[in-house]
């Protein structure tokens, strides 16, 4: 550059507005010891702690609860209801799919809901557990037992909970839309696939994509008759029976019957109920097959009785193998990290799907799920977290407050200890069938298009997501989406878009920069190297000015 040529960094209107300086000093402020963010976690302003609106948000309950009502406790009992006979048949599918006893999706159906109510804010969410967690502890299950699983209950409850206590909640922030997008779409059609061995009477246990189709291949010549016809009847009864939530009995409010008014309610329960009535018509098939010696493939015994309430397991013996809780944290492994994550997701999700006119306190709402999973791990329950299903279901069913995860968790606990006889003659093909038709609807078919039009990049990365989850294995997939994410927006950031333009200002020759973000030092030889190529700042008497306007961050190495 020639030595006449002046350097100059400053705003193209020559200074920073009042506004700019005020959020640089507090951007500098957040970055000392003395910010207020940080001091927030260590201590309570007091004012705020004694205050009654301070309460009320850390345990809602005592917001909503003087204010209940006859009318409110009606329609919380009929949602109470009819979440019931949702998530006791489903409880029991996913547990089957997650490789435990059958008893053990009904310890994890009734603590969540309890412990909701009291430190939930969303008053549509039921927490309990799910296909997508069942998935991903089902490898733990079949490597390591059922005392590993509880154990990982229990941790990702602390996990939770401390990510709520210290706010951090932006760490989802980091799993961008088509990341969360494309692991929750691979890993339906996971669970889907791997239930279709179960709807045709193979044996196995298949823990992802490819070994599903693998197993497939290879037992065509076990297909089980009987369990083929009851699970695709069971498939065909649930989408149509899922069809009737549309029904339109040609009703007008104002002059419709009564006959014509039961039969609109009969329908629309008839279909929120439907898992609950193929079970049972299942059931009852298959205990008739079975005794007409037709041979079927039930569930068999289910322990009854409520679960005894104790420690969870610090310590095991598998195997003949000791374990202490190093090695069963050891064993446990990535899961740790990524059940906590994906729970988490799949609540906060929920909550803002289903809230209504209300923001979404996304800290209480992990702690709220971390209690949960802390509290339902003393009773053997696997991980557990918001199901979109059955809070769609309680949506429906007109529910007003908490107050009816009461009814869904007492009658979980009554089938518990007066039905488990009753459980034994259960189809397995029908439970796949139940998961089955779930997970086809989990698929967000939608979003290819829709990333395709918006940014072809979001698009490529929605791909490279989806087959790493499907082809290779739903938690190092989700990472590795995650991490080809974080590369594309340090790379944006090492890159930023660099406008540089001569002009003449009172016949002076003015080069003008301008970076359309911050320069933090990745893009520092970035930024040098584009003002050198332009070869405009060589000519003599040229100033060169730089645009902040878009600057919002300036470190020391872009500085020097």
């Amino acid at each position: 550059m020639s030595q006449k040529s002046v350097w100059k960094i400053k705003d193209i209107n020559s200074f920073a507005t009042k506004d700019q300086e005020e959020n640089r000093s507090i951007s500098e402020s957040n970055n000392s010891w003395k910010s207020p963010i940080i001091k927030s976690f260590f201590r309570c302003e007091g004012k705020a702690f004694c205050s009654r609106s301070y309460f009320n948000r850390k345990i809602p309950i005592t917001e909503w609860l003087p204010k209940y009502s006859r009318q409110d406790a009606i329609h919380d009992v009929i949602a109470g209801l009819t979440v019931s006979l949702t998530v006791i048949p489903q409880g029991i599918a996913i547990a089957v799919l997650s490789g435990l006893q059958p008893q053990y999706g009904l310890y994890s159906a009734f603590m969540g809901p309890f412990v909701y109510i009291l430190f939930g804010s969303c008053k549509d969410i039921t927490v309990g557990p799910t296909a997508l967690l069942a998935l991903m502890t089902q490898s733990l299950t079949t490597r390591c037992g059922t005392d590993f699983v509880v154990l990982l209950t229990f941790l990702s409850g602390c996990v939770i909970s401390m990510l709520g206590i210290l706010r951090m909640g932006f760490l989802i922030d980091f799993i961008s839309l088509p990341v969360s997008s494309a692991f929750t779409s691979a890993a339906a059609i996971t669970i889907a696939t791997s239930q279709i061995n179960s709807l045709l009477g193979i044996k196995g246990n298949p823990q992802d994509f490819l070994s599903a189709w693998e197993l497939f291949s290879r037992n065509t010549h076990t297909i089980r008759r009987w369990d083929t016809i009851l699970g695709f009847s069971s498939v065909i009864v649930l989408l149509l029976t899922r069809q009737l939530k549309s029904f339109d009995s040609g009703r007008d409010t104002s002059i419709m019957s009564s006959c014509r008014r039961v039969l609109s309610r009969t329908v629309w329960l008839t279909s929120v109920a439907r898992n609950a009535l193929v079970v049972v018509a299942g059931t009852a098939v298959a205990y008739f097959l079975t005794n007409n010696y037709h041979k079927v493939t039930i569930i068999g015994e289910v322990a009854g009785g409520l679960p005894s309430l104790h420690l969870p397991p610090f310590s095991t013996t598998y195997n003949g193998t000791q374990y202490s809780f190093v090695g069963m944290a050891n064993e446990v492994g990535t899961s740790l990290f990524l059940v906590p994550l994906i729970s988490i997701l799949e609540s906060i999700a929920i909550a803002k799907a289903f809230a209504t006119n209300k923001s979404v306190d996304a800290t209480q709402e992990m702690l709220a799920l971390g209690l949960s999973n802390v509290l339902g791990s003393f009773v053997g329950s696997m991980p557990v977290t918001g199901s979109f299903t059955r809070t769609a279901v309680n949506n429906a069913s007109g529910v007003r407050t908490q107050m009816g995860g009461i009814i869904t968790g007492v009658l979980v606990l009554l089938s518990l200890g007066f039905l488990s006889k009753a459980f034994y003659y259960i189809p397995k093909t029908s439970l796949s069938a139940l998961i089955l038709c779930a997970m086809i609807f989990m698929v967000e078919y939608s979003m290819i298009p829709f990333l395709w039009k918006t940014k072809k990049l979001d698009f490529f990365l929605f791909l490279f997501t989806f087959f790493c989850c499907l082809l290779y294995n739903l938690e190092y997939g989700i990472l590795m989406g995650v991490g080809l994410n974080l590369l594309f927006i340090i790379y944006s950031t090492a890159r930023p878009n660099i406008v540089i333009k001569e002009t003449t200002v009172k016949g002076h020759s003015v080069l003008l920069v301008k970076p359309d973000h911050g320069l933090t030092f990745p893009a520092s030889r970035h930024f040098s190297e584009s003002v050198a190529s332009s070869h405009l700042h060589e000519r003599r008497d040229t100033t060169l000015v730089i645009d902040g306007s878009h600057i919002v961050a300036l470190d020391a190495t872009t500085s020097k």
